[in-house]
């Protein structure tokens, strides 16, 4: 499943990344493969949401959340 599916509060597990579409800002923070991330706030109209990675908080917008594939733990 991609990010922008994962439920609230729940945690996951990165397995793929589009590097062409996502930041090199949001890998440099790690969100990389194999890394655990979480999606601690969803924005009222549901964009941006707020996401916990390698112990960083950032919100990101849904699209590019969709690049992100996750293995739900």
């Amino acid at each position: 499943m991609t990010l922008d599916l994962l439920p609230l509060h729940r945690k996951g597990i990165i397995s793929s990344i589009n590097f062409d579409a996502v930041p090199l800002k949001l890998i440099e923070i790690g969100c990389l493969p194999g890394n655990e991330i979480e999606v601690l706030h969803i924005a009222p109209l549901n964009d941006p949401i707020y996401i916990l990675v390698n112990e960083s908080h950032i919100s990101i917008r849904k699209e590019l959340a969709k690049e992100i594939v996750v293995e739900i733990i």
